[in-house]
């Protein structure tokens, strides 16, 4: 009877077991370590702040279910003015990243494969390299006596007016510091799959359009940025939504007093143990980002399949 049961077993493996566990193991993951976690951070979210340990409850003195945490979300200006601060610091790092990047991906698909292969590695390399270190070398670099702050001051006292001259140009614990670090961090994640997009493009589209008159510019500006626009939309989002939620950057090299929704979140998880605050903001940041994504890949989807733009 075993021996039959453990055949049996063998046989559905070898029909379809294997296959089925490798499809389901992506579905595992996203439920062990995205799902699960996120409805914690739920259930958090609708609790009340207690004195305990841990620090929130449900039931008794305290309301089954609190939803003061979202409210005061939406009403408090310190959240609000780090969700703007957030929003901004992240859209004009996407916007740099995307004005950089794109020259970069586009001047890839014009290199020999060799080359290319080869500068596709130099992206990359920073990967290779802590993060944290590489923060810490930017605030190096960004300090007073650092040789990145003395060409910027040489350059900025060339082109102003003497009553303008600067010693040194007041970086660190800013804005700028913050978006120059995060396009520095996240520019990779617009070159690549902007470059993925490009190189799927065909070439022959941009010859008919000179042949035909364009100019080079008409040829880019018609032909290759139409067609570009999924992999902008692609590196946009890989770069602003990671950015508006960063929090390593601003806390090293931010101003303290104009933080980032990330340092207010993780504030009120270890200063003030206010999980239930915390784990408001998170999830009502998150359904800010990823609800938009979502109905936009909806609509992309739709898009798609519909029978005018299928082959």
């Amino acid at each position: 009877m075993a021996a039959g049961r453990h055949s049996r077993l063998s046989d559905w493996f070898n029909r379809r077991g294997w296959s089925d566990i490798i499809i389901s193991a992506p579905y595992i993951w996203l439920l062990l370590f995205f799902l699960l976690p996120f409805l914690i951070v739920i259930a958090m979210s609708v609790a009340t702040r207690t004195p305990s340990a841990p620090p929130f409850g449900y039931g008794g003195d305290n309301p089954a279910l609190n939803f003061a945490g979202y409210a005061r979300f939406f009403e408090d200006e310190l959240y609000l003015r780090a969700l703007v601060t957030s929003i901004i610091n992240a859209f004009v790092a996407m916007i740099l990243c995307l004005l950089i990047g794109y020259p970069m991906a586009l001047g890839l698909t014009r290199m020999q494969r060799n080359w290319r292969n080869i500068l596709l590695m130099l992206i990359i390399l920073p990967f290779w390299t802590s993060f944290l270190l590489r923060v810490y070398a930017w605030m190096g670099m960004m300090g007073k006596s650092s040789w990145f702050n003395r060409l910027l001051t040489d350059l900025w006292n060339m082109v102003t007016p003497e009553g303008w001259a600067m010693s040194s140009i007041p970086m660190m614990h800013s804005n700028f510091a913050v978006v120059l670090v995060m396009v520095y961090t996240y520019l990779p994640f617009m070159i690549l799959p902007l470059y993925a997009n490009l190189e799927r493009l065909d070439p022959t589209l941009d010859e008919a359009a000179m042949d035909l008159g364009t100019r080079p510019f008409g040829v880019f500006w018609d032909v290759t940025l139409p067609q570009s626009i999924p992999g902008i939309i692609a590196g946009g989002l890989l770069v602003f939504i990671p950015a508006s939620g960063e929090l390593v950057i601003p806390t090293l090299v931010g101003d303290a007093g104009s933080p980032m929704i990330g340092r207010v979140i993780s504030d009120e998880f270890s200063s003030s143990r206010d999980w239930p605050m915390a784990s408001s903001i998170a999830v009502a940041l998150l359904l800010l980002m990823v609800v938009p994504t979502m109905i936009y890949s909806h609509f992309q989807t739709k898009a798609e399949h519909k029978p005018e733009n299928r082959p």
